[in-house]
């Protein structure tokens, strides 16, 4: 059905983001000899197996010992490693929160923490490992850089741009195959937010795998005469705060999509920045103090409000505020 649609951006295959992640990671690797793999019995779910069968040597699996793991990067990169630590977003972020405020935030260590299986769109496992906290826990720590990308191309991109960044990195991203719809060459700037589709009537800022269903609404709503702007904001710290002020200025209201509790994640730094500066109407898309629970990814994201059509009654809802 998607498909039918006159979206600006297309797709013509499908891949999951853990594996942008593991191809990045590879191609870090053999750029920066100081990059290190840790993983934490993962190997396979977080796809760092071909970084581990090319520098066998400069990977190191902890076994189910998270809280260790993000020790050892933290002991690592003071003697300049870049280590990447890899496990589920839950076991990368409320397991170890702990050692990732005391021993790498505080003390600003070159560790990028990479996590899989994020949001609901983890699926069949259910509430207890679909984390949907991360992005406002990592957020709210100081001198951590937060970002969540939208497709294979992008979450490959990403990885390798942190490689090069100085300072604690968290990265998000899932499990299921999503539509690739960003170019494979893409230049990835951490802290810049990408406009993807120009609009003057309302403005959708949106992170991850709801990027997708962000262009997907803009279609939808172009063929009832609403013109939306679609601004994919893959780096939640630092926020590009320039970049939704002078969207909002246009626009005059805005829609915030992403797969993660209203607490705390983007719809939250982007009210945060409207109330500072520009109040607006703006309305959320995202979950309401809830967990998850089994299901497909795709019957969760409809069942919880987090697919295309309810961007669009969110932005219509939007629009009548104005």
């Amino acid at each position: 059905m998607e498909k039918t649609l006159d979206t600006k951006f297309t797709y013509t295959e499908k891949s999951d983001t853990r594996s942008g992640f593991g191809d990045g990671l590879l191609e870090a690797g053999r750029k920066n000899p100081n990059v290190v793999g840790l993983c934490a019995d993962l190997i396979g779910s977080l796809k760092m197996g071909a970084f581990q069968k090319e520098f066998p040597e400069r990977f190191f699996q902890v076994g189910i010992a998270e809280a260790n793991m993000m020790g050892l990067a933290a002991g690592m990169s003071i003697n300049g490693k870049i280590p990447f630590t890899g496990t589920f977003a839950n076991f990368s972020t409320g397991r170890v929160y702990d050692q990732i405020r005391q021993s790498i935030a505080y003390s600003e260590k070159n560790v990028k923490i990479c996590a899989s299986h994020a949001g609901l769109t983890l699926g069949e496992d259910g509430a207890t490992h679909q984390i949907l906290e991360d992005l406002g826990m990592m957020k709210m720590l100081p001198n951590m850089t937060v970002i969540n990308p939208c497709d294979y191309n992008q979450t490959k991109a990403a990885t390798m741009a942190i490689a090069e960044h100085h300072g604690p990195v968290y990265l998000r991203f899932g499990r299921p195959k999503w539509p690739i719809f960003t170019p494979s060459d893409q230049k990835f700037e951490i802290g810049k937010a990408w406009k993807m589709i120009e609009g003057t009537d309302v403005t959708i800022f949106a992170t991850g795998h709801l990027v997708w269903e962000a262009v997907v609404a803009e279609a939808k709503l172009r063929e009832e005469g609403i013109s939306a702007e679609v601004i994919n904001i893959h780096t939640i710290k630092p926020l590009d705060t320039e970049a939704i002020l002078q969207s909002v200025a246009k626009t005059g209201c805005c829609v915030t999509a992403e797969e993660h509790q209203y607490n705390g994640g983007l719809g939250d730094s982007v009210a945060q920045t409207l109330v500072r500066n520009n109040p607006a109407p703006q309305e959320f898309v995202g979950v309401d103090d809830s967990f998850g629970e089994s299901g497909t990814p795709t019957d969760l994201l409809e069942k919880y409000g987090l697919n295309a059509d309810n961007i669009v009654k969110a932005a219509k809802k939007a629009i009548g505020r104005k």
